[in-house]
Parts: C-alpha cells; structure tokens; sequence
C-alpha cells in the first residue's frame, strides 16, 4: 500500500469515527430534549451503550494502525465534554 493511500485510509477511518461522535451527541440532545432527562435510567444506559461502542471502535482503527491513540482519546474526550456541557445546560432549564 502506498503512503498517499495509507494516508487516506487513516483521514477517512477518524472521519467515520468523528461522524460516529457526532451521532452519539445528536442522539444524547434528542433524547434529552424530548425523550427523558439526564438522571433517567435509559439516559444513562443509552449513553453508557453509545460510549463503549464507540470507544471499541477507536481502539479497532488503533490496533489496524488507521488512528494514533492519542487522537483517539482527543475524541472521546472532546464527546465527553460536549456532553457533559449538554448535560448541564438541560439541568439549568
């Protein structure tokens, strides 16, 4: 495989990862805003779900060399934030 193709494979496996971050964020705002709130059992396991999930994934495209760890932990942490700044802006309301 040459580099420029190595190099496409790594861009486009951290943009399905980064899509697949974004849904989980979209699903997480739905369910809060029209679903039930943060402190809900189904919250809490739908998030829990949706966070191992992606995490698995992250560690795939790790081992298959297409993601650095460390920016696969950049990612979930940045989710993580973002959700936890969602979680907080619904408990003010």
């Amino acid at each position: 495989m040459s580099a420029e193709m190595a190099t496409g494979h790594r861009e486009r496996a951290f943009e399905l990862l980064k899509a697949d971050a974004d849904k989980i964020l979209k699903l997480i705002e739905v369910q809060m805003e029209n679903l039930t709130m943060p402190q809900c059992p189904l919250y809490e396991e739908v998030l829990d779900t949706q966070m191992f999930g992606l995490s698995r994934e992250i560690d795939f495209a790790v081992r298959l060399n297409l993601v650095e760890e460390e920016t696969g932990k950049k990612l979930l942490e940045s989710l993580e934030k973002q959700l936890t700044a969602l979680h907080d802006a619904s408990m003010k309301k």
